[in-house]
């Protein structure tokens, strides 16, 4: 398998898409929108040449040629000669739900599709489809290119060819997998939108600011970066939603958002990608 179709060009879609072009695939990316797409390509190209800065020379590619390995497009019909998907946009049942009976119809029987989630349930996702055994989630990690290891998600029906399948696509793009069981949240986000949560809710219950907060984390614990810069990482608004798909899905009030990230928000202040979040970027 040396194409794979990547779906959304957002920060994780470009991230993705950058390592699989690094990795030596060849990949369709599709978005709905123009713009986004040529910001993405834009973006690839930036980031390629900051990785080989970070590895510190380990890793050498030309960014022309990786930018040479992505196909931008506004149809997911460009899709159908993909063995492999990687579907990565905003984490909302409303959007993603839509994607899939299409997908069903344009990929071919044998298409493995990976959802790009961290907290909607795999299971549900293949229910959409007639091929439940050839779905599975990877929770992909910001940024994408420069992290070892993801968060892979066993569905109900997932089966074992689909697994190997995906492991491949991994090891090819360098990355090593964890595999886990198919409930809200999984591991990773069912405790990291916890504790980003109640950090914002420190910050809103006036008990430090959001640098004090950060600094125990990293001072106390040891952690390369606080619960709030975390938040700006992946998005204050990717933070809300994955809270409500896993306040809805488990009715349980622990994970009720904290209402200064509601109006962060509303105001636009999203983190890295918006310019503001908890810091200015």
């Amino acid at each position: 398998m040396k194409k794979v179709g990547v779906i959304g060009a957002g920060v994780m879609g470009v991230g993705v898409a950058q390592n699989l072009a690094q990795s030596g695939f060849n990949v369709r990316l599709v978005d709905v929108n123009e713009d986004i797409l040529i910001h993405a390509k834009r973006e690839i190209y930036n980031n390629a040449r900051m990785h080989q800065f970070y590895t510190r020379g380990k890793e050498s590619f030309d960014p022309d040629e990786v930018l040479s390995r992505i196909e931008g497009d506004l149809h997911m019909d460009v899709l159908s000669d993909c063995d492999f998907i990687i579907e990565n946009v905003t984490e909302k049942w409303e959007v993603k739900k839509d994607i899939y009976p299409a997908l069903d119809k344009i990929c071919p029987e044998s298409a493995v599709f990976a959802v790009n989630t961290s907290c909607i349930s795999i299971t549900k996702i293949g229910g959409l489809t007639r091929r439940p055994d050839r779905i599975l989630g990877i929770h992909f990690m910001n940024p994408v290119p420069l992290k070892s290891t993801v968060e892979a998600i066993r569905g109900a029906y997932t089966s074992q060819e689909t697994i190997d399948c995906a492991a491949g696509i991994l090891a090819g793009m360098g990355k090593k997998y964890i595999l886990v069981n198919d409930m809200p949240g999984f591991v990773s986000n069912r405790v990291l939108m916890l504790t980003i949560n109640e950090a914002i809710w420190t910050v809103q219950d006036q008990v430090a600011p959001p640098e004090d907060v950060d600094r125990i984390f990293k001072e106390c614990f040891g952690h390369t970066s606080g619960p709030l810069e975390t938040g700006d990482l992946i998005g204050l608004d990717t933070i809300l939603y994955s809270l409500e798909v896993l306040y809805e899905s488990y009715q349980d009030p622990k994970f009720r958002a904290c209402p200064l990230l509601r109006q962060m928000v509303s105001a636009g202040k999203c983190g890295r990608k918006s310019g503001q979040g908890f810091y200015q970027y």
